[in-house]
């Protein structure tokens, strides 16, 4: 996005390191007063480049420690097939994430489950149901790396 300044980009990096730190925490950091760092947050919200901040579980201690991708191809490809899908997958409780994709698949499935058990249940008793679901190949997540802090491009 243009328009970011070093000091927008000092602030979002401070803020991806620990979006829980005080605003007096962050200005201090990047060397500016505590109202322009308070400015520069509030501005940063408005433009739709900090959207929220979430909390990192460890899927493991709240019983999901079985993860997977599942690769989804939709058949017809139509705008309401593929949109009522995605409403609906988006919504299970198993769905962590979800990416709409193009080449063989239309979806990307990430989700968590508590066994493999709990994966083929809901593979096969929860997607295959789906009339428009044409094939779903899943790969289980031996382990899931993710980055905590991006930097944005210049």
């Amino acid at each position: 996005m243009a328009g970011l300044d070093e000091l927008d980009r000092a602030s979002l990096r401070e803020l991806q390191a620990d979006a829980r730190r005080t605003n007096r925490d962050v200005a201090a950091a990047v060397g500016v007063s505590p109202s322009t760092a308070l400015e520069r947050t509030r501005g940063l919200r408005e433009r739709g480049v900090i959207r929220g901040a979430v909390l990192d579980l460890d899927l493991a201690a709240i019983g999901r420690g079985v993860q997977a991708l599942i690769a989804i191809r939709i058949r017809p490809p139509s705008r309401r097939n593929i949109e009522g899908f995605r409403g609906w997958v988006s919504k299970l409780p198993e769905t962590i994430g979800v990416f709409v994709v193009s080449g063989s698949e239309d979806f990307l499935i990430h989700v968590a489950v508590r066994d493999n058990q709990d994966l083929y249940a809901f593979v096969i008793d929860r997607l295959t149901e789906r009339p428009e679901i044409a094939d779903v190949r899943t790969s289980v997540v031996y382990e899931h790396l993710q980055k905590t802090q991006i930097t944005p491009c210049v």
